[in-house]
C-alpha cells in the first residue's frame, strides 16, 4: 500500500480540489494520505480532516522539513510525495506500486502544466528524460521507505532545490525510475508572474545551487524578485 505525503501552508483551495480527485483516480492501494502542515493560518486542517487525512502538525515550516516530518508517520510499503497544487494520471497508485515491484527503488512522473502555452510545453517537455537536472517536485516523487530512510531523508538545511538533492543521493544506491505518465501541476504562478521571467528567476536560482550560492543568498534573491508571490514555505 501506499502513503501520500502532501507538505501544505495555507493550501485550502488546492486541497478542495486535489483531495477529492486523489479518491476518484486512485485504484484502491492507497493505505493513508498525510497532510504535513508547516501552521496553516486558512482552513487547510479542516479540509484535510474532512476528507479523513492523518494530520502531521508540524513545528515549522520548509517543504524538506515537513515531508521528512510526514514520512515518520507513514505506514505503507511506499511514499509519494505530492504537491498540493499537482493531479496525477488515473491509476497512478497502480502505476507507482508497479514501477516500485519491478525494482525501483525511486522514482517520478513526467510533467505537464494545466496552461497552453508553448513555453510550458516546451518546459514540460524536458522531463521524460532521465537527467537528474530535470527532475523537480511537481513531478510527484515516489520511494521506497528503506531508501528514504538510508539515504536520511530530505537534507533540511536546504530551502530550495532539496527534490534534485536527494534524488541524486537515491540515484548513486538505487534505480530511479521515470514513469511514462504525465502528472498536471497548476501554472498559476507562471500565469501571474510572467512564464519568461518566472522561468528566468527559476534559471538563476538553478545556476546559483549548481555553483555553490548559499541557501540564504539564494532565498533573499528568489524573494526579492518575486516579493509577495514568494511560496509561503520558502
Amino acid at each position: 500500500m501506499i502513503s501520500i505525503v502532501i507538505p501544505t501552508l495555507n493550501e485550502e483551495q488546492n486541497l478542495k480540489k486535489l483531495l477529492p480527485y486523489l479518491d476518484q483516480v486512485q485504484s484502491g492501494l492507497i493505505s493513508e494520505i498525510i497532510i504535513s502542515d508547516g501552521d496553516s493560518s486558512d482552513n487547510t486542517i479542516d479540509v484535510a480532516s474532512n476528507f479523513d487525512c492523518m494530520i502531521c502538525h508540524c513545528s515549522k515550516k520548509g517543504r524538506a522539513y515537513q515531508m521528512n516530518e510526514g514520512a515518520k508517520l507513514a505506514k505503507g510499503s511506499v511514499l509519494f510525495f505530492l504537491h498540493a497544487d499537482t493531479f496525477p494520471p488515473p491509476n497512478f497508485d497502480q502505476t507507482i506500486y508497479k514501477a516500485w515491484g519491478h525494482g525501483a527503488g525511486a522514482g517520478s512522473f513526467q510533467l505537464e502544466f494545466d496552461d497552453a502555452s508553448w513555453l510550458l510545453s516546451l518546459y514540460s517537455w524536458f522531463t521524460r528524460f532521465k537527467s537528474t537536472l530535470v527532475r523537480f517536485g511537481d513531478q510527484g516523487l515516489f520511494v521506497d521507505p528503506e531508501l528514504f530512510r538510508a539515504v536520511g531523508g530530505f537534507d533540511e538545511s536546504l530551502v530550495v532545490m532539496e527534490d534534485q538533492e536527494i534524488v541524486r543521493r537515491m540515484k548513486k544506491v538505487s534505480r530511479f525510475q521515470v514513469i511514462d505518465k504525465t502528472v498536471v501541476t497548476s501554472a498559476e504562478k507562471y500565469r501571474r508572474i510572467g512564464i519568461v521571467k518566472l522561468q528566468f528567476i527559476f534559471s538563476i536560482i538553478f545556476l546559483m545551487y549548481y555553483a555553490g550560492a548559499r541557501q540564504e543568498t539564494m532565498v533573499h534573491l528568489y524573494k526579492s524578485l518575486i516579493g509577495n508571490s514568494a511560496d509561503d514555505n520558502r
